[in-house]
């Protein structure tokens, strides 16, 4: 039988089980029989995963998550607000603005706001400019610089919303043959607002810009060398404030790896950037990190876990097309060591794990690449925390030109593991009523798994997983399983995995469904969703 609409057995009969994936008690038969119809009358999301009908700069107004990449989310009021970098299917978003944004009082439905900025920051092309002169040999100024607007970063401090913003600057550093010259540094500037929904910013300039430490020439020896000009590469921002009130901006991407450097909480800036020590001390590499320029690694976004008392690095690692992954890894100390779930440091260039998420297919569906660049915040009211990215579609899908320039936001929840491990739900959020306790009974039946093993360019497939009645277990795996209702927690062969309500986004029509997810013993991701009752 197909698993088309979920509700807890004898959910009438048996009112002390409270709510699904909840803790709070029926009282009586109307509270309870209102709870019920709430998760039976759940309406969730039905747009389309394919949005290139609506994907002109006129129908902006119906995208809800199509066209986002590189978000950054907070809230301000009853909002949630999202910021991006500049990229569109189409690139229909050119000559409207610079960071565009939306916002959502559910974190599912969004509407598009338009643009933070409607000009350059002058700054950047005097910076710019200022930087070339002081060379030695000084270098001519760049009249008309191509820019590049990336992946800016929201946070709130005291009061106040600051956005830090990547500017890169796509030229040649020398002529116009990108193989022959390292292309010009990027900048990270900053402005502030007190109000998100005025769209008024005031622009503070520059916090810091992509750094030469003198051990490479801005000559290229061709297109197959990476070994970088600049040491830092002044994109990707997050911000931290620590217990003790520090401020720590982490950035990078590439070239040497990634940087943290502390601020003057007032400025939101560096306190100063005299010397290469300055702009901050590398946190974390990939591979050999004394001579290797080009690591395959980017995007920190950097949060505090209060009731783990860690800080916690999440890091795109690999082209971002199709092979882009996420790796987390934790410290006490805000500049690290930074290591995985098996101890290993990388800070000193160890590989990171656990990878939370990976390019992969649920069934029925495309299935998703591109899937990394996180946000990571909290529901300020709730404590849930959130991941957001983008994902894009898989190259040549038959009927969609150019299918994987189709960028589509995502946001999942977030878990966290007894022993303190972030990880990422299966599916999607879509505000799924938490009504009827999950029984034991709902979990027998048949399961897509995925087992989010590394595969560089390759997507994970799911295979189908059996939970019988008796507590064995059948499909792609044998042994056993078992479940405690009160936690919530599926033990499979002695790997605890979190249960939850969720939204089956590969169902036709989409529904109601259950997911788990846990990390094996090595640090990879399982998801599960039940697909049939038995």
């Amino acid at each position: 039988m197909k698993f088309l609409k979920l509700t807890c057995i004898g959910i009438f009969a048996l009112a002390v089980l409270g709510s699904c994936g909840g803790s709070t008690a029926v009282d009586d038969d109307g509270e309870e029989e209102e709870q019920q119809e709430e998760v039976e009358n759940f309406d969730g999301p039905t747009y389309d995963d394919d949005y290139t009908d609506i994907s002109a700069w006129e129908d902006r107004s119906e995208w809800n998550m199509a066209n986002v990449h590189d978000p950054t989310v907070v809230k301000d009021g009853e909002y949630y607000y999202m910021y991006q970098t500049n990229a569109s299917y189409g690139n229909v978003h050119v000559g409207h603005g610079f960071y565009p944004y939306r916002r959502s009082k559910d974190l599912v439905n969004w509407d598009f706001q338009g643009a933070a900025f409607s000009q350059v920051p002058s700054w950047v092309k005097d910076s710019l400019n200022s930087k070339r002169a002081s060379m030695d040999p000084p270098l001519d100024p760049i009249e008309d610089p191509d820019y590049g607007f990336w992946a800016p970063h929201i946070t709130k401090v005291n009061g106040t919303y600051r956005l830090y913003y990547s500017v890169v600057v796509q030229n040649p550093i020398k002529g116009s043959d990108p193989n022959e010259y390292w292309t010009e540094r990027a900048f990270i500037g900053l402005a502030e607002t007190d109000d998100l929904s005025s769209n008024d910013w005031e622009d503070k300039g520059m916090v810091l810009s992509s750094i030469a430490d003198g051990e490479e020439t801005y000559k290229r020896d061709g297109g197959n060398d990476w070994s970088a000009y600049f040491k830092y590469n002044a994109i990707d921002p997050s911000y931290v404030v620590t217990p003790g009130g520090e401020h720590w901006l982490f950035y990078g991407s590439w070239h040497s790896g990634l940087a943290a450097v502390q601020l003057d909480p007032e400025t939101g800036k560096p306190f100063e950037l005299k010397n290469l020590e300055d702009y901050g001390t590398r946190i974390a590499g990939r591979g050999d990190v004394t001579s290797n320029r080009w690591q395959a690694l980017e995007a920190p976004e950097i949060i505090y876990n209060g009731e783990t008392d860690y800080y916690y690095l999440f890091v795109a690692y690999d082209e971002l097309s199709v092979a882009y992954n996420t790796r987390v890894v934790r410290s006490k100390n805000i500049t690290g060591p930074y290591r995985g779930i098996n101890g290993n440091n990388v800070t000193q260039g160890a590989e990171a794990w656990p990878m939370i998420t990976h390019p992969y297919k649920f069934n029925n569906h495309y299935g998703w690449v591109g899937f990394s660049h996180p946000s990571v915040f909290q529901n300020p009211d709730t404590g849930q925390w959130f991941y957001s990215s983008q994902g894009r579609l898989p190259r040549n899908v038959q009927g969609i030109n150019a299918s994987n320039a189709v960028m589509m936001g995502h946001m999942r929840k977030v878990y966290w593991t007894d022993d303190g491990w972030p990880v990422v739900a299966p599916e999607r959020y879509a505000a799924v009523p938490d009504t009827t306790t999950i029984t034991k009974e709902e979990i027998t039946g048949t399961w897509e798994e995925i087992t989010l093993e590394y595969e560089y360019q390759t997507m994970q497939n799911s295979y189908r997983v059996i939970f019988n009645e008796d507590n064995t277990l059948g499909g792609a795996l044998d042994g056993t399983w078992s479940y405690d209702q009160e936690s919530n927690t599926l033990t499979v062969n002695g790997k605890k995995l979190i249960v939850d309500n969720a939204w089956d986004w590969e169902a036709s029509p989409r529904e109601r469904t259950f997911t788990y997810v846990g990390l094996n013993a090595s640090g990879r991701s399982i998801w599960g969703k039940k697909v049939e009752d038995n």
